[in-house]
């Protein structure tokens, strides 16, 4: 059997808990091969984001070219995008991948630790020119407040409608951030609660990279939209449980290869 591959667009954390380095992670977790265009990079720790340098658009249409020319391109995942420039860059580099290849976007915007990864002026170039080409568009609520315009008073159900409607395939608001600690999901016919259970003596750096790697993997191997986001929901809730609580001063990165000492 051939080993999917699949890639990770998304920016380097230097901690080593989140983006590329939690994604290479899930991807190994998941039994597929990982490949990686780098949008930026960070100096980050489990504290705090001390800078960001972005990679020019010309390298990230490169990386991406490179792998898809040569090992091909079963699924991919898309994380910190950050500005304007990156968006479009990456936008049209997907519009060279074969029709039907499963995009995952994981939104990210701010880091677990408040750093800010996403420039204001580029949530609207997110929304008209990366959210309509992805199968699958993976927000936690904060995320999907700000992508669906909607404030606190608007119900979960309609900002996922709101999303569905800029294009995605479907939508699944994770259920991190929520008293109830399920996901959402909408495929633009119905809705499917995904639950799982709230650790919250665990490590969550790292999540939402986990979750929407998880769920780009699964898909890459043939599972089903629900499968997958079964699977994703279940990889990720573990990997937080079994969270690294003891590295770093601040959120512990998540735990999704079971490492202890």
């Amino acid at each position: 059997m051939t080993i999917p591959c699949v890639l990770s667009i998304a920016g380097s954390d230097s901690g080593g808990g989140a983006g590329i380095q939690a994604d290479l992670k899930a991807f190994a977790r998941s039994g597929v091969h990982g490949m990686t265009a780098i949008t930026a990079i960070t100096a980050q720790n489990t504290v705090e984001v001390r800078a960001v340098e972005a990679v020019s658009p010309g390298m990230i249409k490169a990386q991406i070219a490179a792998v898809a020319d040569d090992l091909g391109v079963d699924a991919v995942k898309i994380g910190m995008l950050g500005s304007v420039a990156t968006i479009e860059a990456v936008a049209e580099a997907l519009g060279r991948l074969p029709a039907g290849t499963p995009i995952v976007l994981d939104p990210v915007m701010v880091a677990e630790s408040g750093g800010r990864l996403l420039d204001v002026d580029a949530e609207e170039s997110l929304r008209e020119r990366i959210v309509p080409l992805v199968t699958v568009v993976t927000p936690n609520v904060a995320e999907s407040r700000v992508l669906a315009r909607a404030g606190e008073d608007v119900p979960l159900e309609e900002v996922a409608r709101r999303i569905h409607a800029l294009g995605p395939g479907a939508v699944i608001v994770t259920g991190g951030h929520r008293e109830e600690a399920s996901d959402l999901l909408f495929d633009g016919e119905r809705f499917e609660s995904i639950p799982g259970e709230r650790h919250p003596g665990g490590a969550a750096h790292g999540s939402g990279c986990t979750h929407s790697a998880t769920l780009a993997a699964q898909l890459a191997k043939g599972r089903s939209l629900m499968e997958a986001a079964t699977a994703a929901r279940e990889i990720a809730g573990a990997a937080v449980r079994d969270g690294l609580r003891e590295v770093g001063a601040g959120a512990g990165p998540v735990n999704v290869l079971g490492l202890r000492s």
